[in-house]
């Protein structure tokens, strides 16, 4: 059990828990993910910290498809700033109590305001990472959305 599956539990949506066996000489996560479960990239959402410069602390969570990259600026216009950066590796870890490659949308120490790329409306289901390397969740965007009281917004790099 993590802290993810915990809030999920409690939330009462339903999901389903995927393990793999994490290669620790893999750092492209995600793509990692796809591959091991056999999923389709664009099903598979990385979990995203920013904050207004890098050392900062995060001030909000993106998820966004392996297969694309995250739009800085547009995910500013939606939370309503100016200008964002990816939050560094330790105050991301430090803001959600989980390592980086393993850090979930779900049950983060520290709640943050959560935008999720609207391409995950297009599936019935899409995988998030489950709070660890190796443990994925799949779930449907919408109740994701809920538990996380999250927007959706156009987040990709065209």
């Amino acid at each position: 059990m993590t802290p993810a599956t915990a809030q999920a539990k409690k939330a009462k949506i339903a999901f389903e828990l995927h393990e793999y066996h994490h290669d620790k000489d893999v750092h492209a996560f995600g793509d990692e993910v796809a591959e091991k479960l056999n999923a389709d990239p664009d099903q598979v959402f990385k979990t995203l910290l920013v904050a207004e410069s890098a050392t900062s602390a995060p001030v909000a969570v993106a998820l966004v498809p392996v297969s694309h990259q995250l739009d800085l600026k547009a995910l500013a216009k939606v939370i309503g700033m100016k200008k964002l950066s990816m939050a560094g590796v330790e105050p991301a870890q430090k803001s959600t109590g989980y390592l980086v490659g393993g850090i979930s949308p779900l049950g983060q120490k520290k709640r943050l305001p959560t935008v999720i790329d609207e391409s995950a409306k297009n599936f019935d289901i899409i995988y998030v990472s489950g709070g660890k390397r190796g443990l994925q969740l799949s779930l449907n965007a919408n109740d994701l959305a809920k538990v996380l009281n999250a927007k959706f917004a156009e987040l990709r790099h065209a």
